[in-house]
């Protein structure tokens, strides 16, 4: 019930930011209505740290005010990375049924069926949203699926704690969800870095997204999609082949892989631009020296 009304909320104000436009302030106060509402009253907040950091328990109060900032940025990572057709569709579908077989798994039913009827509406949606796109999801859909995905990762983190009477089925669930989310939650870790760096709003829209970097090497929309899609799932296929790693080694080796990657992206788009572009131009022009967006 209480995630059916922040979607509702959501809906809303997504739906008046694409016909009019909101103020960002506005937007932020919204979500955080939104966030609280999920966290305060439905529950759906970390209770541990699950060893990363090699921290473990957490009180409410910090567990709670984390979990609503954790939502709140899921949210809009998803609606950031709507960049091209098809791409925050296709990643919220890999998330949402992920979830939904991890929660089948588990017999946590209530769960897995949203899940996967929400996977149900994202697939509907992507064939008539793949490149020539007929429509579009526009800040409404990319909301409401990264309400979803976050609201079920916090879920599926809670039911698989260590230390609770029964056996977790998945080990590492935290850098499981971090894996299934991955895609998303780094380029907007990424790019707001880079934006507070060069001491710029980290809400200004730019066009150094991942999709718009895989546009310099000359991918097209399709490929690009196809490229993260299969980045997404190797990413949560190693994550669950090594949940027996813990979660603190985990969640480093992926955004470690992810690191790299970048860093791949950024040495052949910096050749592509000078062929005297060298790997610590990646640090010191890409990263560090303001740019124009």
């Amino acid at each position: 019930n209480f995630l059916i009304t922040s979607c509702i909320i959501l809906f809303g104000l997504g739906l008046k930011d694409d016909l009019y436009g909101v103020n960002p302030r506005t937007k932020l106060i919204l979500q955080l209505v939104v966030a609280t509402i999920l966290v305060v009253l439905g529950n759906f907040r970390l209770t541990s740290w699950y060893g990363v950091f090699y921290l473990w328990e957490v009180n409410v109060l910090w567990g709670s005010l984390f979990s609503i900032i954790l939502i709140i940025f899921v949210n809009n990572a998803f609606n950031l990375i709507d960049g091209i057709d098809g791409l925050a569709g296709t990643l919220g579908a890999i998330a949402t049924f992920c979830f939904g077989v991890f929660f089948a798994l588990i017999s946590a039913l209530p769960y897995a069926f949203i899940g996967f009827a929400m996977f149900g509406a994202i697939a509907g949606f992507l064939f008539y949203n793949y490149t020539p796109a007929k429509i579009f999801m526009g800040d409404t859909g990319a909301l409401i699926i990264g309400l979803v995905c976050i609201v079920l990762a916090i879920k599926f983190i809670e039911l698989n704690k260590i230390g609770s009477e029964i056996t977790p089925y998945f080990l590492s669930a935290p850098a499981i969800a971090v894996s299934v989310l991955i895609v998303p939650v780094f380029d907007c870790i990424r790019v707001f870095f880079i934006r507070l760096i060069h001491k710029s709003s980290p809400f200004k829209g730019d066009r150094n997204h991942i999709h718009h970097r895989l546009q310099e090497l000359g991918f097209s929309t399709k490929q690009i999609v196809s490229i993260l899609a299969c980045f997404n799932i190797l990413m949560i296929v190693l994550s669950l082949l090594l949940q027996n790693w813990g979660n603190f080694m985990l969640i480093n080796i992926v955004l470690g892989i992810c690191v790299i990657f970048n860093a791949l992206l950024s040495y052949k788009i910096g050749k592509k631009k000078n062929a005297n572009y060298k790997l610590s131009d990646i640090i010191f022009v890409d990263t560090l020296k303001p740019k124009n967006s």
